[in-house]
């Protein structure tokens, strides 16, 4: 087995045990990612690079797909974590072109390519507050740390992100004031109207049925995802952006994660982690043993 240094000193993903490593396979990381979506296209050129360059139009489910399976390698992929990150820079060096506001853009640009790994960490830290339960000031610095960790493995030099939880907040709190706005990628996130085609993953049988029923299914599956897209989103976000957030619907969410908090925790591990996590988690498990013996 080649050693670390024959590597290249790859970064190495968060460790086994963490605050993230519980975070990003727990199910209920799937309701927060919308708003880290959300948030990520609304910065000026991340939203043109997506609205010229994604499929996210033509092929949601297989895009979702994607995105879930790279953010799994971030946090679970060991060895393949830092292979993943090259990946991903290699799949940006030609997205580039002219952003929102008239500038020229590229992907990879440190500005864009950083803020897209900031999002993670205020939705992370919001989402968990509603649907797990709030971090602790420790528990807090760190998730920072360990996405500093992922930020790494993503190929950002540490010169292109704060380095600190203190030196990160008047840094999100700038890209609020200056850069965000409601681009045509995050009104296609958060209206209802926009058409999603059926599934196209899963059994044949589950695939045509949905088909069949997809009519029906839409409306209130958009409304619910809108929903939980604006409201996982930190306040002071879906304020710079301009989305429209009321007391009713702060009241219906809480009461909404008030139930996920009870059901998904007394769920068996099969069914409460994702599937790579839940393998990471099984390996962690047995190494543990083995190395009390």
């Amino acid at each position: 087995m080649s050693s670390e240094k024959d590597r290249g000193a790859d970064p190495v993903p968060p460790p086994p045990g963490g605050v993230l490593w519980s975070l990003a396979g727990d199910v209920r990381a799937l309701l927060m990612l919308p708003a880290a979506l959300t948030l990520q296209v609304a910065h000026p050129a991340v939203g043109a690079g997506v609205d010229e360059h994604s499929v996210f139009r033509t092929d949601p489910w297989g895009r979702g797909e994607r995105s879930l399976s790279s953010l799994q390698l971030w946090v679970y992929g060991g060895e393949e974590a830092a292979e993943e990150g090259r990946r991903l820079r290699r799949l940006h060096r030609t997205i580039q072109g002219t952003d929102t506001r008239g500038r020229p853009y590229h992907a990879l640009s440190p500005a864009n390519y950083a803020w897209v790994h900031a999002t993670g960490f205020p939705v992370f830290r919001h989402g968990a507050r509603y649907l797990i339960r709030p971090l602790g000031r420790e528990q807090e610095r760190a998730l920072y740390r360990e996405w500093l960790q992922v930020g790494r493995v993503l190929g950002i030099h540490d010169r292109d992100m704060p380095q600190t939880i203190e030196e990160f907040w008047p840094y999100y709190r700038g890209m609020l004031a200056d850069e965000v706005e409601r681009t045509v990628v995050v009104e296609e996130l958060v209206v209802r109207g926009v058409p999603v085609p059926p599934p196209d993953r899963g059994p044949l049988v589950l695939r045509l049925l949905l088909r069949a029923l997809w009519p029906v299914l839409l409306p209130p599956l958009a409304g619910f995802r809108s929903f939980l897209t604006v409201g996982l989103m930190p306040p002071d976000a879906r304020e710079a952006i301009g989305l429209e957030w009321t007391d009713t619907q702060e009241r219906r969410l809480r009461r909404f994660c008030a139930v996920v908090r009870v059901v998904v925790p007394v769920l068996p591990e099969r069914l409460r982690y994702l599937p790579r996590a839940r393998r990471a988690r099984a390996v962690h498990r047995d190494a543990r043993r083995r190395g009390v013996r």
